[in-house]
């Protein structure tokens, strides 16, 4: 196998998505059996704004729109998690070693109807607002520690 460190990260974005009641929205992947539950996210097509993709990523997983939510916060600098050994061949073709990630807290001012996971290419097969504390006990572990980091980038506008 080739080393993984010479491989790079694939740039993502990250969306904290919160209710009214602080709550966030995760989403249980399809594409995986564990019982793990993720904050909405994706790749940033080469010269796409973080931002844009990010509201981009939020329909696409979500189906929220736009107009349902405020931007509430950004995260000063990326995070980059690493896969696992066994998962780098298997995802994305083996071209990243993992992702370097642009977070954005957004508030959600829309009603829990206006969410809809069964979009044009479904990524979650169930959703639910979770206590933010519980986010990285709910998260696959290699994930774990940068989900503690963004509780506390964004701890302030989490209450």
């Amino acid at each position: 196998m080739a080393d993984i460190t010479t491989l790079p990260y694939r740039p993502c974005a990250g969306v904290m998505l919160i209710n009214r009641e602080g709550r966030v929205f995760v989403g249980q992947r399809l594409d995986s059996t564990l019982e793990a539950w993720q904050m909405p996210q994706g790749g940033i097509d080469p010269g796409e704004d973080p931002l844009e993709a990010a509201y981009r990523e939020l329909w696409e997983e979500t189906g929220v729109e736009r107009r349902h939510v405020e931007l509430v916060a950004i995260a000063p600098d990326e995070l980059t998690y690493d896969l696992p050994e066994d998962l780098v061949g298997k995802v994305w073709k083996g071209k990243w070693r993992g992702q370097r990630q642009r977070w954005f807290l957004f508030r959600f001012n829309g009603a829990d109807s206006d969410v809809n996971i069964a979009t044009a290419e479904p990524e979650f097969r169930a959703w639910r607002w979770a206590d933010p504390k519980d986010l990285p006990e709910l998260i696959v572990p290699f994930k774990r520690e940068l989900y503690r980091q963004l509780l506390g980038i964004f701890a302030a506008e989490l209450h």
